[in-house]
């Protein structure tokens, strides 16, 4: 059985921590290198629910992909929301560990599987990897439809394809203008607008948006 120490080296080598943003908190958040892991858990943030999900499954090891603490803490109190999570995670030795930004411009990352839900045709990443010698990292994705369809069509096609939320598909534009080539960001594509428009793609599909950067973009 493998320790986490084997694993976190394996996910590090799909996502090395060092190609993360500035501004990310990527990486172990708790766990001891020497327990043994067995069952692994897969999700999005490292909400009490989903320390409680590992508990009930018997998952060793949670790696999510936003973090725990972006910003830093002075406490990690049982009292507090976060400082719960961390309790509990610690108290029957679940290991935490965050793939945020080094995942989005890993090759394959999370925008290639949000192009692969949607069967798109990447041809590139939106904002390129300098570091990456052939050309195929960074963040976002360039992709081709195999057939034109009106950004309505596409809107639908998104919905279907990709899992239910609270506030659903969200769309912006002329329902009948022609979708051929797409831009997809996994995650939050408030950075992205600038290089959305040099790309001259026909849409922009992306996970988040905040209000006043949607506005303006």
């Amino acid at each position: 059985m493998p320790r986490l120490s084997e694993v976190i080296a394996a996910l590090d080598a799909l996502w090395p921590p060092e190609r993360a943003e500035g501004w990310d908190a990527v990486g172990t958040v708790c766990g001891d290198p020497d327990a043994e892991i067995d069952r692994v858990l897969f999700a999005v943030d490292p909400v009490r629910e989903i320390a409680d999900e590992a508990l009930e499954l018997g998952a060793q090891l949670i790696v999510t992909h936003h973090p725990l603490y972006l910003r830093g803490t002075t406490t990690v109190a049982a009292d507090t929301f976060k400082g719960k999570v961390v309790h509990t995670l610690i108290k029957h030795d679940i290991a935490l560990h965050v793939a945020h930004t080094n995942a989005d411009t890993a090759d394959p990352g999370v925008s290639d599987a949000l192009a692969g839900a949607l069967d798109l045709r990447v041809t590139g990443p939106l904002v390129p990897d300098p570091t990456d010698p052939h050309g195929r990292r960074g963040l976002g994705r360039i992709c081709e439809l195999d057939h034109p369809e009106t950004l309505a069509a596409f809107a639908a096609r998104a919905a279907a394809r990709l899992p239910a939320t609270a506030q659903g598909i969200r769309l912006a534009g002329d329902p009948e203008a022609l979708v051929r080539t797409v831009a997809v960001s996994g995650g939050s594509g408030d950075s992205l607008f600038d290089a959305v428009r040099a790309a001259g793609v026909d849409a922009f599909l992306t996970a988040d948006l905040r209000h006043h950067p949607a506005w303006a973009g």
